[in-house]
């Protein structure tokens, strides 16, 4: 803080050596106190007139980055002696001037904050004590330095003395004209002339006249002071000042003799250069003139150029010669009377070519579009296509593809239009006197003459949206190239912006080559200039004054860049291209199109091949829309929707290929339809097999060899319907059981409808992907009532009233279980084929299968409970009976073994060997749990008594007899359990 201040408010006093005066500032001297230092010599040495001295004169380029006196605005004397001020300031060498030495209000910086008491506060604390003991050791040892005391006491005196003055002379007002500063400086009140105290007066006024005179001598005394402290310095500044004078003078001689030698020159060495250069302009002015006169020519053999360039078509060549003549009027003719109406002449025929254009452009469309649709997709005329273009193009009419767009939409209309009128004149059941509409006629057609109808539209159609991508290609490579050309100049621009700043810089270095060496400097040019002339290019109706032209290189050099002035950018810039087809084109730079604005346009055009494979989509929507209104399409039969759906996909997929991008409209309209069908599909296969249901018997059925060859056609869990065998086919007698992987499957004649129907679901699926999520809905549906209404008439006997079943036996039931089975062995491969044709996304609905799988496992779980229960009644109302009595085998185990065998007879040929074991095991659990019971309600136990023989004997007969039964001899029956374990 303290370095801060002093740099910014102390300053050294100069003074000379003899002097004694210091710089006092603060308490603390020791710190302050330094020599005074001269100001330095800013004035340079005088110049002594021989060759040496010239070195110290002002020099322009060694001097014009070094600061000297010259750069100051203010002097010191100046400043010193301002008379605008009372009174010099007393800060006058430490206060802030500024860069200029001029007073200006210096801001406060904004990095340093308000310091206030408060801040040293604390250090004031600190070195409260330490000062006071400095005070006490000042006062105990007095200075060392007579000088400085000395100074210091000189310093007081004189501020003593002046504190004798008065305050009111040292104001800035002081003013004696003002009345009250006069009566307080001369108090005339002390003098009274009434008083008559005359000598009295006399020593007042010679009092105050001494006391003045006082005041007068102090402030003498301080002023000769301070002079005396400054004379050094000023009259070093008053010598400065008359070496600055001389130094002047010496420098506007040196200027005089340079503007002499200067003229001498221009008189000896430039006149006569001049003099053959003003020549050469003037000839350069009068070939000007002469090529004006020629192009004012041209100019006006424009109109009659344009009507001949329309007459053959020709609009982009009559478009870039308008333009070219408006460019050659507003630059190279403008204000010549004889052409003031030529350009708004221009301007309404070239707004007549733009509606010319359009129309051209509209009428080719229309033409291209409408022509005979066959195999040929060429495009026709492509060198009026490509002109049409350019020409929309350089007219920025850059909306032209809505014009192909309108034109696409009405010969699609057309198209249909057609098809169905040419289809309808072939069909005989249809008179057309009879029937005018042809949407009407379209709906007396059946399936197979609409079916050929619709391929006959989606074959136009392609045929058609090839045409449209031909055409569209060759618009859309015309954009391109347009936008390649526009990258090509820049590029050009670029490459000719550095080889000028190249050519400027070698130019540069030979001047100052040529200056230094002393040679001309119009030779130079002329050297310059002759480079470029053999390379020059003209137009062909500004080269013959040239051509022809005998006179010299320099005069050819000035006139090459005017003559080609009106041509020249167009000539530069024009780029040949080839268009697809083979067409060569001359592209100029006129189209003034942005990349911007291109990119956008080839983005339109490329959004047009969508809009056609839309709109043939649209209108095969509505043509399908036209021919459902009747319900046509919802009657379909599962085989003729499936061809319409695959001819869709097709014309979807062609369509696709064609234009890049997928349409949905038809896709949607189908799928739309597709819903429809699949309700009716699901609703007529439900309906037929609540009908086969409710007329089922539960009886086992014949299995033809058609469902056996269905069902050997699911092979590796794929699933897919054998082709019908046409012609003689050897007849085959059906089974007994259906054979699926090794297992024999004794089924009703409902499931084998059942199994036909799956199978037509899963294939539906395969020829109409965009219903598999439908499908799956209702298949699972389907499985779900199959199993319930199975449950209500067999488990529930609705048998008995619906079909007029006596009984529900264990056959039915046993017969009812392995139908079931069967079922649940088909519901992975059918999850499998769904999953196959699904998303990701959409797994999530597989898990219907896993809850149809458990609702059928419980079903059969419930019918093998069901048969247990059936044995379990039969044990407890016969061994509730049993007695322990001859004869051995007793009658109770005589019907229990019947009923077993009856059981057996039953379900041994429905169920597999090892459920019938299962089945039979849970049986002989029941027999012997009723057995025991019984047992124990006897009191009979394993004692080896009488009774205990008879009850083995018994047991004996009944396990002899269950183990004869087929497929039960390795049964363990283990009938040792009924017998109560002693404790």
């Amino acid at each position: 803080m303290y370095i801060m201040a002093s740099n910014h408010s102390s300053s050294i006093v100069p003074h000379s050596n003899s002097s004694k005066a210091v710089y006092r500032k603060g308490l603390d001297p020791p710190q302050q106190l330094g020599l005074v230092r001269s100001l330095p010599d800013v004035c340079p040495k005088e110049p002594t007139g021989d060759s040496k001295s010239l070195c110290d004169e002002p020099s322009v380029v060694a001097d014009q980055h070094k600061w000297t006196i010259y750069h100051s605005k203010v002097n010191l004397p100046a400043a010193l002696n301002d008379p605008r001020l009372a009174k010099r300031e007393s800060d006058f060498f430490t206060k802030t001037w500024g860069q200029d030495f001029v007073e200006i209000d210096v801001l406060p910086s904004s990095y340093l904050p308000p310091i206030n008491k408060e801040h040293f506060s604390s250090y004031m604390q600190q070195t409260s004590l330490r000062e006071k003991n400095h005070e006490r050791c000042k006062s105990i040892c007095p200075p060392k330095d007579d000088y400085n005391r000395t100074a210091f006491s000189h310093v007081n005196k004189s501020r003593a003395d002046l504190d004798q003055v008065p305050k009111i002379f040292m104001k800035p007002d002081f003013a004696l004209d003002d009345s009250l500063t006069f009566n307080a400086v001369l108090p005339w009140s002390h003098f009274s002339s009434a008083s008559g105290n005359g000598s009295r007066d006399a020593a007042s006024a010679k009092l105050l006249q001494e006391k003045l005179s006082h005041y007068l001598d102090i402030v003498e005394v301080n002023i000769a002071h301070q002079i005396s402290l400054r004379s050094e310095a000023f009259f070093h500044a008053m010598t400065s000042q008359h070496e600055l004078q001389d130094y002047l003078r010496k420098t506007s001689q040196a200027v005089m003799m340079l503007r002499g030698k200067i003229s001498q020159i221009d008189r000896v060495m430039c006149e006569g250069s001049l003099r053959i250069l003003r020549q050469a302009l003037t000839r350069n002015n009068c070939i000007k003139v002469y090529n004006k006169l020629k192009l004012m020519a041209t100019v006006h053999q424009t109109q009659p150029t344009v009507q001949l360039l329309l007459s053959t078509s020709e609009y982009v060549g009559a478009l870039d010669l308008i333009a070219t003549t408006q460019e050659v009027l507003q630059q190279e003719l403008q204000g010549i009377h004889s052409f003031r109406h030529l350009g708004s002449q221009l301007c309404e025929l070239e707004k007549l070519i733009d509606k010319m254009i359009i129309a051209e452009f509209t009428s080719y469309a229309r033409v291209d579009l409408n022509r005979p649709l066959e195999e040929d997709c060429q495009v026709t005329e492509e060198e009026r296509l490509v002109s049409l273009v350019f020409g929309l193009l350089k007219q920025r009419k850059l909306d032209f593809f809505e014009i192909y767009a309108d034109e696409m939409m009405a010969t699609a209309k057309n198209i249909i239009k057609q098809c169905v009128v040419s289809t309808v004149s072939q069909i005989d059941e249809i008179d057309a006197e009879l029937v005018t509409k042809l949407a009407d006629q379209m709906r007396m057609m059946n399936f197979s003459q609409w079916s050929d109808l619709l391929q006959s539209i989606f074959a136009k159609f392609t045929i058609f949206l090839r045409r449209v991508k031909a055409t569209i290609n060759v618009i859309r490579s015309v954009v391109l190239m347009v936008l390649d050309k526009n990258q090509r100049i820049r590029e050009m621009e670029v490459m000719a912006a550095q080889k000028s700043l190249s050519s400027e810089r070698n130019v540069d270095n030979d001047l100052a080559y040529l200056t230094h060496e002393g040679l001309f400097i119009s030779d130079a040019f002329s050297e310059g200039e002759r480079p470029p002339a053999p390379s020059s290019t003209n137009t062909p109706m500004d080269a013959s004054p040239s051509s022809s032209s005998s006179e010299p290189s320099v005069g050819e050099s000035v006139s090459d860049p005017e003559c080609t002035t009106d041509s020249s950018s167009s000539k530069d810039h024009t780029l040949p291209s080839v268009s697809p087809g083979g067409v060569e084109i001359m592209m100029t730079e006129d189209l003034k199109l942005t990349d911007l604005e291109l990119g956008k346009i080839a983005n339109n055009i490329q959004e047009l091949l969508y809009s056609a494979s839309d709109i043939c989509h649209d209108r095969c929507v509505k043509f399908l829309l036209a021919r459902s209104k009747d319900g046509f399409l919802e009657k379909l039969n599962s085989s003729e929707f499936v061809s319409l759906s695959r001819s869709v996909e097709v014309f979807v997929q062609d369509t696709e290929k064609i234009c890049g991008r997928r349409s949905m409209s038809l896709r949607g309209a189908l799928q739309s339809q597709a819903n429809k069908f699949v309700n009716r599909f699901h609703d007529e296969r439900k309906t037929k097999l609540s009908l086969l249901l409710d007329n089922e018997r539960w009886k086992q059925a014949d299995v033809p060899a058609e469902f056996q060859d269905l069902v050997d056609s699911i092979t590796d869990g794929k699933i897919m319907l054998p082709e019908r065998k046409s012609g003689c086919v050897e007849e085959r007698k059906p089974s007994d059981f259906l054979r699926v992987d090794g297992q024999k499957y004794a089924v009703v004649g409902t499931v084998l409808i059942l199994i036909r129907i799956i199978l037509e679901y899963c294939s539906c699926v395969d020829d109409i992907p965009s219903i598999t999520t439908d499908m799956l809905t209702r298949l699972s549906e389907l499985l779900k009532y199959f199993n319930s209404r199975s449950c209500q008439l067999v488990l529930g006997a609705g048998a008995l009233q619906v079909v007029g079943l006596k009984t529900i036996t264990t056959k039915n039931l046993a017969l009812s279980s392995r139908c079931l089975q069967l079922i649940v062995h088909y519901i992975p491969v059918i999850r499998a084929h769904f999953e196959a044709r699904m998303q990701p996304k959409q797994y999530s609905m597989l898990r219907q299968f896993d809850h149809i799988t458990k609702d059928y496992s419980d079903h059969i779980a419930e019918i093998s409970a069901k048969l247990v229960s059936i044995m379990d009644s039969i044990f407890d109302k016969l061994l509730s009976k049993y007695e322990v009595k001859a004869p051995v085998p007793s009658m109770c185990f005589r019907n229990i073994c019947k009923h077993m065998a009856k059981m057996h007879e039953a379900i041994n040929d429905l169920l597999p060997e090892e459920q019938t074991q299962n089945l039979f095991l849970r049986i002989n659990t029941s027999c012997r749990r009723h057995l025991k019971n019984q047992l124990c309600h006897l009191n009979v136990t394993n004692d080896g008594g009488p009774q205990h023989g008879m009850v083995a004997a018994d047991i004996a007969f009944y396990t002899g007899n269950v183990q004869a039964l087929k497929g039960l001899k390795e049964l363990d029956l283990n009938m040792s359990e009924i017998w109560e374990q002693k404790r």
